[in-house]
């Protein structure tokens, strides 16, 4: 059995994302880097990798003990970073969003076409088992054509736009809040087997803190027209006064209509649904469970820190490893989900026009 070995770049965020790979033998963590020595200190010990395998220059672990990179460092650093270990011959699991200019996206897919090495984006709440489930329900057929869907992500995360002691910004200021929005159209185009080809979005304005950059923006709204000709809308905010946060999921088909709860996006939690012909048009929708977890993994599945998605997530990864086939969120995939917010964002800088998604193919 080929054993591949793990380095992480990134060790705050992606600790967390790289963890289930201690679960599987066809893996073991071999090196990590951080530009923070004590962050990394703490992340060897944790993982047991040896000091002379942690490094604070990425050029450097390149040349180390590695077959795979796993980038989960911040957002503008994702597409050099994944570019330059693919042409060293790694192969790359990135944290989203796969990157954050058309240009950048454009470099990207080259890089994997060329290079040949397998790429994945780690959206993972594309693996929420209750979007495991969804899947399972609306590619029966019982909800039947898809045809509008909602995604909300809501999510204060003020003291990491600006230090509340200091006064020092951080790189996510600079980021429009839809931008961020793999976590929304992740699931829904899973779910939808569709892609978008048209984005427009509108913005609400500051005032919620001092505007001090792109990403203090009270509320982004997008809307999106996909393939199929299906319509998406979505809400973005890193600022919103809404506790607790939320991932909030609702699809309509011309069969019935299925969705989550807004009471909050971090723990388990009851949804809706309603199907024609199965369920009493008086009586209407039936309560469903949404469960973040698959009760079915093992104890140490949870250790991503998001229920078992991240467990699931490593297992596609490493299948597409062993198999030589493209995993499900590839580098085109990849694009579907990273390009529309994107798009979204030049829509507001443009006067709220529609602006048409550039798509991808292999």
């Amino acid at each position: 059995m080929e054993t591949y070995r793990i380095g992480l770049v990134g060790a705050r965020r992606g600790s967390g994302l790289v963890a289930p790979f201690q679960l599987y033998p066809e893996t073991r963590i071999t090196a990590l880097c951080d530009a923070n020595p004590a962050t990394l200190a703490d992340a060897g010990e944790a993982f047991g990798v040896p000091p002379e395998a942690l490094y604070t220059d990425f050029d450097a672990f390149l040349d180390g003990p590695i077959d795979v990179v796993v980038v989960a460092t911040p957002m503008p650093l994702h597409v050099n970073q994944a570019i330059t270990a693919m042409e060293r011959g790694k192969h790359v699991l990135s944290e989203v969003t796969a990157a954050d200019t058309l240009e950048d996206c454009a470099r990207l897919v080259d890089a994997v076409k060329r290079s040949g090495m397998t790429y994945m984006m780690a959206e993972n709440m594309c693996y929420y088992e209750y979007i495991r489930q969804w899947k399972d329900i609306i590619g029966s057929g019982k909800l039947g054509d898809i045809y509008y869907a909602e995604g909300e992500y809501i999510h204060e995360i003020e003291d990491l736009l600006v230090d509340p002691v200091t006064g020092e910004q951080h790189w996510r200021i600079h980021r429009p809040p839809i931008h961020y929005c793999t976590h929304s159209l992740g699931p829904l185009l899973t779910l939808m087997d569709d892609r978008i080809v048209q984005a427009m979005g509108v913005d609400c304005g500051y005032g919620t803190m001092p505007n001090l950059g792109k990403g203090c923006v009270n509320m982004e709204v997008a809307l999106f027209k996909t393939q199929k000709g299906a319509v998406i809308k979505l809400l973005r905010s890193q600022v919103a006064r809404r506790e607790p946060g939320m991932h909030f999921y609702e699809l309509y088909g011309t069969k019935g209509s299925i969705e989550n709860s807004r009471d909050g996006g971090w723990r388990d939690e009851k949804g809706k649904l309603y199907i024609e012909g199965e369920m009493d048009r008086q009586t209407g929708w039936q309560e469903i469970d949404c469960p973040h977890s698959d009760p079915a993994a093992p104890p140490e599945a949870h250790k991503g820190g998001h229920g078992t998605c991240e467990y699931y997530l490593v297992r596609d990864f490493i299948d597409a490893l062993l198999t030589g086939q493209r995993p499900p969120i590839d580098v085109i995939r990849a694009m579907d989900f990273t390009l529309p917010g994107l798009c979204a964002q030049m829509s507001i800088e443009q006067g709220n026009v529609w602006v048409d998604v550039p798509q991808y193919e292999w």
